[in-house]
């Protein structure tokens, strides 16, 4: 079971290590991309779309880490006024809705990015399907971590996130 747990633990750091590649190279693209504008009248003809590339990535992957850490939009005031019964039975339906959020990326993340593999970028001539391979990726995240939360098993790793204002 230690084994598991370390091959998830790993894949979850390479996952998030990877969305905060994303994010620095996407800072770094754009800050080069308008430096070069502005004083050399000059820009690279692949930035936007490595930007978009990234943008699009970093953003799909974010949202995984969100439930992950238990992040996402909740209404605490609201569902504080119940029992903590309703509010146990409240959190696995949640669990599964999230579970089923993650599913309909996967199925419909797949299917588009298969849809999108016979056509290509225009600056780089990447297949247009490295963007939105990101879909399915992210959806079995999310799924694998509505599994381990429905279970109870704590996700977060980050426990210095404050909640709250």
């Amino acid at each position: 079971m230690k084994f598991i747990i370390k091959i998830g633990k790993f894949i979850d750091s390479v996952f998030e290590k990877f969305a905060l590649v994303s994010l620095v190279g996407l800072v770094l693209i754009v800050t080069t991309q308008v430096m070069t504008r502005k004083l050399f009248n000059f820009v690279f003809f692949w930035s936007e779309e490595v930007t978009l590339l990234l943008l699009a990535w970093f953003a799909l992957m974010a949202i995984a880490i969100g439930f992950r850490e238990n992040i996402h939009l909740g209404i605490d005031s609201f569902t504080n006024l119940f029992s903590k019964i309703f509010n146990k039975v409240l959190d696995k339906i949640i669990s599964l809705s999230i579970f089923a959020f993650g599913l309909y990326l996967v199925v419909q993340g797949w299917d588009f990015t298969v849809l999108m593999f016979d056509s290509t970028l225009p600056a780089t001539k990447l297949p247009s399907s490295v963007t939105y391979i990101a879909m399915p990726i992210t959806g079995v995240m999310i799924c694998g971590y509505a599994v381990l939360q429905l279970f109870n098993i704590n996700t977060t790793r980050h426990k210095d996130i404050e909640e709250g204002m």
